[in-house]
């Protein structure tokens, strides 16, 4: 396994983090996953053994019982090295003040969120979602707040747009807050919207970058297929609609010359969009989950899966974004003066 420094942090984490989602299956998670401390024993473990060093969760994944469950498998007692994961911002109860990222919402669940990992530190605390009607800068006090407690030690950001974490970072700068060390994206070959700005940005500002839902809610894994009704047992079949899929033939092409390189390589599709993930120079972790052992050991064998660079333009040729303006300006007008984030975008592009 290899560890890679997270963002301008001197903290190293593996290049596959373990995602829980999966665990506890309470309202909407059901149709994720529904797995109880015995069955997520044996995950984490797992993937601890294999040289996993995070794990991630969030106080909404089954309204908090992810988070139990993950405390009792531990027992307060986490292995020396592994570092844990969570997230705030989703609502968690009826209240007018129970979602957000208020100072009073943020606070109240760092604190409820300890008590059910069963732990005194939260080693990377995110902010789950823009919350647009909070004060950025009451925000980013509050975060900043927790850290100096010691109730957290690094905060980070997920599904923030590029204005958003500049300007976060620009407060963070400004009052000597702590600044994110991280964002949490969405981002696979089907889905390569994050390469207009938030991972130019990551390069640019020294963010580091973990991606949650790699295999596009599974339809990345291999077994789903052109003109076949979604498998019984997968999160599309239980009527899952994350991510939006936008131009249906497109994702039916990635996902055959995933399954084509696969076989070439005698790995199954997954790896290879996983690997495809973990070879890009501004990706950190790849968030990997699962409902079944088999799951998990096959995303983790991912990690010493090395693509070639013939594979690499195979599959860019059928996933390549379109450039948007002002990008496709830029690139007709100024490509002999683009630094290192700009070719996060256009580095493919000038190639082809």
């Amino acid at each position: 396994m290899e560890y890679r420094l997270l963002g301008r942090s001197g903290l190293k984490i593996s290049t596959l983090t373990m995602g829980t989602m999966t665990f506890g299956g309470v309202g909407w998670a059901k149709m994720v996953g529904d797995l109880g401390v015995s069955e997520a024993k044996k995950m984490i473990d797992m993937c601890i053994d294999a040289g996993i060093n995070l794990i991630d969760t969030a106080n909404a994944y089954s309204s908090g019982e992810c988070e139990n469950i993950i405390g009792d498998v531990l027992s307060g007692k986490r292995p020396q090295g592994v570092l844990l994961a969570t997230k705030a911002r989703f609502s968690m109860g009826d209240g007018p003040n129970d979602q957000g990222l208020s100072r009073y919402h943020l606070i109240r669940e760092c604190e409820a969120s300890l008590k059910r990992l069963k732990t005194d530190v939260i080693d990377l605390y995110q902010v789950h979602e823009w919350d647009g009607q909070t004060p950025l800068e009451e925000t980013m006090e509050a975060l900043d707040t927790l850290i100096r407690q010691g109730k957290v030690r690094y905060v980070g950001c997920s599904n923030y747009s590029g204005w958003h974490i500049m300007k976060a970072l620009g407060l963070a700068n400004e009052h000597r807050y702590q600044r994110f060390v991280s964002q949490q994206i969405h981002y696979t070959l089907e889905a390569r919207d994050a390469e207009y700005e938030l991972l130019p940005i990551s390069i640019d500002q020294g963010l580091g970058v973990l991606v949650w839902s790699p295999l596009a809610g599974g339809l990345l894994s291999g077994k789903h297929r052109r003109n076949q009704a979604a498998p019984e047992g997968t999160r599309q079949f239980a009527g899952w609609t994350e991510p939006p899929i936008r131009d249906e033939n497109r994702l039916w092409n990635i996902v055959e010359t995933l399954v084509a390189i696969g076989d070439e390589r005698g790995v199954s599709a997954a790896q290879v969009a996983l690997a495809w993930l973990i070879g890009r120079k501004a990706v950190t972790s790849v968030i990997i989950g699962g409902r079944t052992e088999a799951q998990f050991r096959d995303n983790i064998a991912a990690a010493e899966l090395k693509l070639t660079d013939a594979e690499g333009k195979r599959l860019d040729a059928v996933s390549l974004p379109p450039v948007i303006y002002p990008y496709w300006h830029q690139l007709n007008t100024v490509s002999d003066r683009l630094g290192e984030a700009d070719l996060e975008l256009f580095g493919p592009h000038l190639q082809q």
